[in-house]
């Protein structure tokens, strides 16, 4: 990744009050970018976007991807160069109460996006953030190629796996790699796994309701220690979505394809090693216990397999599981005797890029 080449890039960002949304918006405003956001209102109470007073540096548009009009409006007055996609509905448990919201967000947010860039003569790169649950999941041992078979079981896994079906039919339709040199725009997606970091206060994800056990003193609840996930620190699949918009962009249609962007294989890890891990770093102690009711279904076992990105955009995971637990560690403890947290997430950002 070229840090310089975002310096005065005008960027439109949607999602950037979630969780991977605000993690990015930092580090494109420590980049130079002029970043607009648009999305809804912070998803928790606290949040990484209130926290490290993420709006300072950019223009914050509160806003949902459902309303085509004004998502439009926005993007027009932006004028960007580069379009970041992210806000989605991002919960599997919460896709099965709410399916109707899972999909109008996730997939007719989407085409409501595409719909406003054809009409922007301004942009030139556009990434798609999707999930690793996008894949037909079979329980295989080893990583789904950016090739496979799009699938999903529950709401919003199936939802991803749409996501990127339009993607290829607008690829292929108006932003087709052959006809670049007419329409100028190209179209990538980026796919990733059990995204983890300092600032997630969602309810129903691992990390986050183990700190909230381990400050109040209770036996987190784990549906299923067993479950294996490609953990991985939120910067590492946002320095993949960097790169591949920075390649879309000088490059054009070499690049506008699906790719995968997750952890070594090695720190493809059981839901119990985690949670072992981060009682051991934070130091106090917790219990864990088995969820005794029943649950809907989820993976047992996932995995990407990154060797494309390697190759041909020199993308490689910098940190590993232990790396990533202990900066989260150092997160949450910083955040709770009241420090700078926008200038600690900068910082993490910085040693991230050094390391």
């Amino acid at each position: 990744m070229n840090l310089s080449f975002w310096r005065g890039k005008r960027v439109f960002l949607t999602g950037h009050t979630g969780f991977k949304g605000g993690w990015l918006s930092l580090w494109l405003q420590q980049l130079g970018a002029e970043v607009t956001g648009y999305a809804l209102l912070a998803p928790t109470e606290p949040s990484l976007y209130g926290v490290a007073d993420v709006a300072r540096g950019m223009r914050s548009i509160i806003g949902d991807v459902r309303d085509a009009a004004a998502l439009r409006r926005a993007m027009v007055e932006a004028c960007p160069e580069i379009v970041i996609h992210m806000a989605a509905q991002p919960l599997v448990r919460y896709s099965y109460d709410h399916p109707v919201e899972t999909y109008s967000t996730n997939v007719m947010g989407l085409v409501n996006l595409f719909e406003a860039v054809r009409g922007l003569p301004s942009v030139r790169s556009v990434v798609n953030v999707t999930s690793d649950k996008c894949y037909e999941n079979r329980e295989w041992p080893w990583g789904y190629r950016e090739n496979e078979a799009m699938g999903g079981y529950d709401p919003y896994s199936n939802s991803k796996g749409c996501a990127e079906l339009i993607t290829s039919a607008y690829r292929n339709s108006y932003f087709n790699p052959a006809k670049y040199s007419t329409h100028g725009i190209a179209l990538g997606s980026g796919r990733a796994g059990n995204v983890i970091g300092g600032g997630d206060w969602a309810l129903d994800r691992l990390i986050p309701d183990m700190l909230r056990a381990i400050r109040a003193g209770e036996a987190v609840r784990i549906r299923n220690p067993d479950a294996i996930r490609p953990w991985q620190h939120v910067l590492e699949p946002l320095s993949g979505y960097l790169t591949l918009a920075e390649k879309l962009y000088t490059d054009g249609a070499t690049y506008a394809e699906g790719w995968n962007f997750g952890p070594h294989d090695i720190d493809a890890k059981p839901v119990g090693w985690i949670i072992e891990r981060i009682t051991q770093v934070w130091g106090n102690g917790a219990a864990w216990q088995l969820e005794g009711v029943p649950q809907p279904h989820e993976a047992t076992y996932l995995k990407l397999d990154c060797s494309k990105a390697r190759a041909a955009l020199g993308w490689h995971p910098r940190w590993n599981i232990g790396q990533t637990i202990e900066n989260i560690v150092e997160w949450h403890k910083a955040c709770d005797r009241g420090a700078d947290m926008r200038a600690l997430t900068l910082g993490q950002i910085t040693a991230y890029q050094n390391t």
